[in-house]
């Protein structure tokens, strides 16, 4: 599900509502096939390798959200550099969802997070087609240890993942499908706005983060 265009070195794994459905095993009603046991797991090998080499070409065109096969597809590459701003952020509001004052507090728990533990959250709001899209890479110089959060309502759930392999060893993949659940909703971002989901997604991750890792690590969404 989503998107980055990253270095053959560096290893991530997407994931939005839809598609982390497809890693676990259970099937969205919506894109439910026929498989046989014995022939799951070659599929979803394949899934995720035809996910993620679309979403490398358009994810970010998405905003690192994969509602579908057929969505991905559908889409071109985003590449707008001059949406970026001149400085560095690691929060990028293209949508306007957030005050300055949200992204301040944001920007401010990104940072004590990553000096924690050394696990690097990034966060864009944007609304396809308005959006960075693959440029933002270079511009986080994003790596094994980045979480990109692309907010983007643009498919219904807000909430969308692209985590770097160093960051998936350590938190369970359930997390990421129980974040969105709870807090990437239609009906919550509507009832509650864009920038409310935003900020208790930001909330969870860093809780979740800074939580020893075990077999009960990241089992509440705080």
């Amino acid at each position: 599900m989503a998107m980055l265009f990253l270095p053959p070195s560096t290893q991530c794994r997407s994931f939005s509502p839809t598609v982390f459905n497809h890693i676990s095993g259970e099937i969205s009603p919506s894109s439910r096939l026929s498989l046989k046991p014995s022939g799951v797991e070659n599929w979803v090998s394949r899934f995720r390798s035809k996910s993620l080499s679309l979403m490398f070409s358009g994810a970010l065109a998405l905003g690192l959200s994969l509602s579908g096969v057929g969505y991905a597809e559908a889409k071109v590459g985003v590449n707008k550099p001059e949406l970026l701003p001149k400085e560095f952020t690691s929060v990028i509001d293209v949508a306007d969802f957030l005050s300055n004052g949200q992204e301040k507090r944001i920007a401010k728990e990104i940072a004590d997070l990553e000096k924690d533990t050394g696990f690097k959250l990034r966060v864009l709001a944007q609304n396809y087609p308005v959006t960075p899209g693959l440029a933002i890479k270079d511009f986080w110089q994003v790596d094994d240890s980045t979480i990109v959060f692309v907010a983007d309502p643009t498919f219904g759930n807000i909430l969308n993942f692209n985590v770097g392999a160093t960051v998936d060893l350590d938190i369970p993949r359930s997390f990421w499908s129980r974040l969105a659940g709870k807090y990437g909703n239609m009906f919550y971002w509507k009832e509650k706005g864009e920038d409310a989901s935003i900020e208790a997604a930001v909330m969870a991750i860093s809780s979740c983060l800074r939580e020893p890792v075990g077999p009960t690590n990241c089992a509440e969404i705080k």
